[in-house]
């Protein structure tokens, strides 16, 4: 699958620390990408180096086939970017916002343009400082979706935005990915409005990449396991590496298992409890993967 952002090996110091360290990941074209990682973990970082606001100390990045540190115009016309806290001209109404905003961008799409704002139900002549976060945030998508980009920057689109304003944003974004097929990378906090957007997932731990797999492979390789051990089982056995966050209740042992294969999982299981009744196995969500990886000191806690 053809990627739109690449890293490759890329670090990058302020001083003496180190905000990235030798990350590599990438961004697959048509994908929506989930950036994760507590603060501090190099998310903004990334995305600056992705839009030539930083350069990598090593390593090098490429966006839509161009080495970030040479994007120019014609690269950033084919970005959208939108992020929580963006300056905008809030003495300006929507409608002259986005007709300041046209002529920066030769594809504009004025009938685009105008199925978005009713989509989003953006009054036209009201100042953008007399709209809602949410409202504002919807006017900022607006200008960054209307010239058709190939790829779309979100950096906290939902910090602050109440639930009912992030399941409208979060339902406009899935079906404008879906019918316009352009790509999206998104960091966020929010562990639970990701599992529902992504399809791809990067997260980040103190600069370095510890995920970088599509949402489907990565769910469908861990499973939360449960075993009833009988009264007289003794002590536990030295568990395989690959089961991990293992704790008991009683009789009850719970653990996760991050390289699950039905067959070979049955086999271990029957060799490592022999006389168990057949564990319970169940799928993760994202949430419940990154508690675990919490837990087994994987990654760094963030709310």
């Amino acid at each position: 699958m053809n990627s739109l952002l690449e890293f490759h090996s890329v670090s990058r110091r302020f001083g003496r620390s180190k905000a990235l360290k030798d990350a590599t990941f990438r961004v697959p074209a048509g994908s929506i990408t989930a950036l994760l990682g507590p603060n501090g973990a190099g998310k903004s970082t990334a995305l600056k180096i992705a839009l030539n606001l930083l350069r990598p100390s090593s390593g090098s990045a490429t966006v839509l086939g161009t080495d970030s540190r040479k994007i120019g115009p014609d690269q950033l016309a084919r970005i959208g970017y939108v992020a929580d806290g963006m300056e905008m001209p809030e003495w300006m109404t929507v409608e002259r916002f986005l007709a300041w905003c046209r002529p920066l961008y030769p594809k504009w799409d004025r009938d685009f343009e105008s199925t978005l704002r009713k989509q989003f139900g953006l009054p036209a002549d009201r100042k953008l400082k007399h709209l809602s976060r949410g409202q504002r945030m919807k006017a900022a998508l607006v200008s960054a979706l209307a010239y058709r980009p190939e790829l779309l920057v979100l950096d906290e689109p939902f910090s602050g935005l109440d639930p009912l304003v992030r399941d409208e944003f979060i339902t406009g974004l899935l079906e404008l990915a879906g019918g316009e097929g352009f790509s999206v990378i998104l960091s966020s906090h929010d562990i639970d409005e990701v599992d529902r957007l992504a399809d791809h997932v990067v997260m980040l731990n103190h600069g370095e990449v510890i995920i970088d797999e599509s949402t489907d492979s990565l769910l469908s390789r861990h499973r939360r396991v449960e075993i009833l051990l009988p009264e007289n089982f003794g002590n536990l056995p030295q568990l395989p590496a690959t089961w991990i966050a293992a704790e008991s209740s009683g009789r009850v042992l719970r653990f996760a298992d991050t390289a699950h294969d039905p067959g070979a999982f049955a086999e271990l299981a029957a060799r490592h409890f022999p006389g168990c009744s057949p564990p319970d196995v169940r799928p993760l969500t994202l949430r419940e993967l990154f508690v675990t990886l919490v837990r087994t000191g994987r990654v760094d806690a963030w709310t």
